[in-house]
């Protein structure tokens, strides 16, 4: 198949959040924002490129150990297969780049890990994840979660129409904050 597989290296712009879709597929989903940098000489100094913003979404078991992962602000690497999606905006069409992630992982060029659980298929879930996962699949079929919170149906098609708030300033200050230095 002719497919674009791309990795990006980034920072998560929101948490990872699990979604039931039909079938009682999981599906995970997250924003991803990755601004190039380059050394201006003119200016002598480092300069922030266009920001490209990315959902990123992965299935399955690896949907529930990336929900428990990734973290907003977190920099992350994430490879997979790249689509698009058009929408309607009120000021025009729109169109989203998504990545089906085949894999996902924090970027240890910018910071550390502390901890790594091995996941083995669905054999790495504890009987809470399983419990929550099941009682989410349940909840989607019943239109209810049963703790009457908004969210309690939410329709994995939903987010992909309506990307979430992010503060690109926040974003943008911690991208300076880890910028390399020119080396003289």
């Amino acid at each position: 198949m002719n497919e674009l597989t791309i990795t990006v290296t980034g920072w998560a712009a929101s948490d990872a959040k699990l979604f039931v879709g039909q079938g009682d597929l999981a599906l995970t989903s997250f924003r991803l924002a990755s601004t190039p940098r380059y050394f201006d000489r003119e200016k002598s100094a480092w300069v922030d490129g266009v920001t490209e913003w990315f959902t990123v979404r992965t299935f399955r078991s690896a949907a529930i150990t990336v929900e428990k992962s990734i973290k907003k602000g977190m920099p992350v690497v994430v490879t997979g297969r790249l689509r698009t999606s058009t929408w309607e905006a009120k000021d025009g069409p729109r169109v989203d780049h998504i990545i089906d992630a085949t894999a996902v992982g924090p970027d240890c060029t910018r910071g550390l890990v502390n901890a790594f659980s091995r996941a083995v298929g669905d054999a790495s879930m504890t009987t809470a994840d399983v419990s929550a996962a099941a009682g989410a699949i349940e909840a989607s079929h019943e239109g209810a979660s049963g703790d009457g919170s908004a969210d309690d149906a939410v329709d994995a098609s939903a987010f992909e129409t309506e990307p979430p708030d992010v503060d690109e300033d926040e974003l943008a200050a911690t991208d300076a904050e880890d910028a390399p230095q020119p080396a003289y």
